[in-house]
């Protein structure tokens, strides 16, 4: 073909307009990411973008706003059980998935209801059997602190 895709740049995902001081506080406060400076043209759209690990989100608001509950980015994670231990600390949604072979999984979403999906690869099949066991028998658990 002549070409190849190296590594994916940034996700963006939609917020209603005026929603950025709630993403700020998702996406920097609790997931710990950094907020980065948009260009002035592009800063005067709205939105704001963070950059954490490997990982860009650019959030950008739209009139007639809906969360994207179905569609959603994969994130890789280094100890999947740390972040999900910060999501449920900060009373936000978990709900742990098995079924995605050499990996441990779960979805959670951001605090205008876009789902995210976090994953970690299983170190060795030993490791995903006790994943599994630990999340409640191989079947989803979902957990909501409010």
């Amino acid at each position: 073909m002549g070409f190849e895709f190296s590594r994916l740049h940034h996700v963006q995902l939609l917020i209603p307009p005026g929603g950025e001081e709630v993403a700020r506080a998702f996406y920097g406060g609790v997931l710990g990411m950094t907020e980065l400076v948009k260009p002035p043209v592009l800063a005067a759209r709205g939105g704001c973008w963070f950059r954490g690990g490997g990982w860009e989100v650019h959030l950008s608001p739209v009139p007639g706003f809906a969360p994207a509950t179905r569609a959603h980015p994969g994130v890789l994670v280094n100890d999947l059980d740390a972040l999900a231990a910060v999501l449920e600390a900060a009373t936000r949604p978990i709900q742990w998935d098995p079924h995605f072979p050499g990996h441990r999984r779960f979805y959670s979403a951001d605090d205008h209801g876009n789902r995210l999906e976090f994953l970690e690869p299983a170190a060795s099949k030993e490791e995903a059997l006790a994943g599994e066991a630990r999340q409640a028998g191989g079947r989803p658990q979902v957990r909501s602190g409010g």
